[in-house]
């Protein structure tokens, strides 16, 4: 069976996010937007479908601020922000909030990333998630839908981009300019926390820790994408 080409893929992400846009209220609807490739890409595929359909709608977007980002990412992200005109919503872990890696990886995502992304969904009061997740990208996202819905609090989780491989993400990158962190072309190739991420030796996420990539299951139940 031949697989898709990347305009395929394109064509169908973008037709789910068009029926997204046709019913659902852009101003709560958000991008998980994290600075990287993945999440860049859905934001970028987000704010074209708004512009055809819904010019008068300002893309929004989340984006989780653990106190342990690199600034490179950060930097990426708020001047991506500004220059695509996207209201940007950064969500912080609650003052004082002491959980470190060395503290367990569950429990620092737990209190960095899962608390504070389900506490701006409720507050925001989102009906839909957009990610940048693919299924080759881990194991735990293998079995997704498109469609995700979720509970505590009721919203739909959007994976636009769940059959894309990397090389579609770079080539669509590479074909629309979309600006990208410059942490790529230093041997990153997946971007999370700093004290959990190092340039790639082999796969994509071979540049995660292993102790956070092997209790993914786990996040992913309590509310992580």
């Amino acid at each position: 069976m031949m697989r898709a080409s990347l305009e395929e893929k394109r064509a169908a992400s973008l037709g789910l996010l068009r029926g997204l846009a046709a019913g659902a209220d852009p101003a709560r609807v958000a991008v998980a937007f994290t600075g990287g490739k993945d999440s860049g890409v859905a934001l970028d595929l987000w704010r074209r479908v708004l512009a055809e359909a819904r010019p008068e709608a300002r893309p929004l977007a989340v984006s989780l601020d653990t106190g342990l980002k690199f600034p490179e990412v950060t930097a990426l992200r708020d001047r991506l922000a500004a220059e695509w005109g996207v209201a940007l919503r950064v969500v912080r872990p609650s003052p004082g909030c002491a959980v470190l890696p060395e503290h367990g990886r569950a429990a620092c995502c737990g209190a960095r990333k899962v608390e504070p992304l389900l506490a701006a969904v409720r507050a925001m009061g989102l009906t839909h998630l957009i990610t940048g997740l693919r299924r080759d990208e881990h194991p735990s996202r293998a079995e997704l839908d498109a469609l995700e819905p979720r509970r505590d609090p009721d919203h739909t989780r959007v994976h636009p981009l769940l059959d894309w491989t990397e090389m579609d993400v770079w080539a669509h990158i590479m074909e629309t300019r979309t600006p990208y962190c410059a942490l790529y072309d230093q041997g990153y190739r997946s971007l999370g926390c700093m004290p959990c991420t190092a340039p790639a030796a082999e796969g994509e996420r071979s540049g995660r820790d292993a102790d956070k990539e092997s209790v993914m299951d786990q996040l992913r139940a309590l509310g992580y994408f």
